[in-house]
């Protein structure tokens, strides 16, 4: 059985049902992980915990994501994508009910493990369905569904702002996530996930334990700085999503319903970012627009760490939003061409890179809090990104003469396709 393919029409990117049921799976996972975010700093204050014991939510969310990208391949084999994605959708509701009913630490943990495994299974098979139905329009159809995303995930924090304002409390409006998934699965009961369009290569099979033994595939050194480039823009991005709200409380004086809320000024910026990188991809390498992204970032941080005013702190993170969207899908797509067109091989290690860099950046920054103050751990935000810049700088000579000045030429010289 092969996957229907949908793709551009004449008047763009064509969908059908099955498409807008993924891209509102996706906002019900962008409402919770956004919701996630701005809900771990409140329960930090309920159960008087250190910021480093409150870090330690986004470590666990980022270990369900690593387990869904090691065992999803294995599930989806055995059980198929419509099984494994409503699974997963479960999952994460019942992690999210478990988070928001634990009143220990233990519990709120194990809560954001479980959650974090079944968003990320949810989130890996809509991916890998995208690009198999729209082909080459795939891209545009994962930055539209990105965006839908974060375009939930501008919501969530407005909502758990309201109702903390209102006395409801920051659970109340998490748990609108399990409202969402619930709506999704019902609307789209009868709707069924195409098979995959080939079957798993040589080094997914044995990777999975499925396939014979095939010969050792060596990533070259320009992969390996892209991924080292993408895990630093990662870490960026959730160090950003769990802790402004506490700088915003902490540095500008604002009340924690608020201060919630102005989280969402980050996702206005990465929701118009990655509506508007789809073209501007069509127009400039992916290379010149990944510096020019993190100058626009440090630029709306430096005025974002600088400021007392929470009047000067909002408009700055928007700028941060603006320079943050695209960063993580373009490094995606530099890793596959750095991998020597590899893909599968190049998401797989991205995706761990990408858990590895979910838990260790917020718990650094809640780590340094504690020893200092949050306003002093965010500055490993800059440094994060000065990282990526030197790792950019370093591996495009070698990704160019890597690829033979072909492929590779027009992610070095500032062009797409001419």
């Amino acid at each position: 059985m092969t996957a229907e393919r949908v793709g551009p029409s004449a008047t763009g990117l064509e969908r059908d049902r099955l498409s807008w049921m993924l891209y509102l799976s996706v906002a019900s996972y962008g409402y919770f992980l956004y919701g996630f975010g701005v809900s771990v700093p409140l329960l930090r204050d309920e159960l008087q915990i250190s910021r480093s014991e409150a870090g330690l939510h986004g470590t666990a969310l980022a270990c369900g994501s690593v387990i869904a990208g090691l065992w999803g391949a294995r599930l989806i084999a055995r059980f198929g994508r419509d099984v494994v994605l409503w699974t997963g959708s479960a999952m994460m509701c019942i992690g999210v009910v478990t988070f928001c009913a634990g009143q220990v630490a233990a519990v709120t943990l194990i809560g954001a493990l479980i959650a974090g495994s079944g968003g990320a299974l949810l989130l890996n098979i809509v991916n890998a369905v995208m690009m198999d139905r729209h082909g080459l329009a795939g891209p545009a159809a994962l930055s539209e569904a990105n965006a839908f995303g974060s375009g939930a995930g501008i919501v969530a924090p407005l909502v758990i702002g309201a109702v903390v304002a209102v006395g409801l409390g920051w659970r109340a409006g998490l748990l609108v996530s399990v409202l969402l998934v619930v709506a999704v699965r019902t609307v789209f009961r009868g709707e069924r996930l195409p098979a995959p369009l080939q079957p798993a290569s040589p080094v997914t099979a044995l990777e999975e334990g499925t396939g014979a033994p095939a010969p050792r595939l060596r990533l070259r050194p320009a992969f390996w700085i892209t991924w080292g480039v993408f895990a630093c823009v990662i870490a960026v991005e959730f160090c950003l999503a769990l802790w402004v709200s506490d700088e915003l409380r902490v540095r500008d004086n604002l009340a924690a319903g608020p201060a919630s809320a102005g989280v969402a000024a980050v996702l206005v910026g990465l929701t118009v970012s990655r509506l508007a990188g789809g073209r501007l991809g069509l127009r400039y390498g992916v290379d010149w627009l990944l510096d020019r992204s993190i100058l626009v970032l440090l630029l709306g941080f430096s005025g974002f760490w600088l400021t007392t005013s929470a009047w000067v702190a909002l408009p700055c993170l928007l700028v941060c939003g603006l320079g943050l969207g695209m960063l993580a899908p373009l490094s995606i797509g530099r890793s596959v061409v750095a991998a020597g067109g590899r893909s599968d091989l190049a998401v797989a290690r991205t995706s761990l890179g990408a858990g590895l860099a979910i838990g260790a950046g917020p718990f650094l920054i809640g780590a340094i809090a504690d020893r200092t103050s949050v306003h002093a751990a965010f500055l490993l935000v800059p440094v994060l990104l000065v990282l990526a810049l030197l790792g950019l700088a370093v591996s495009r000579p070698l990704l160019a003469r890597e690829q033979g000045g072909g492929g590779g030429r027009e992610w070095v010289d500032g062009k797409a396709g001419g």
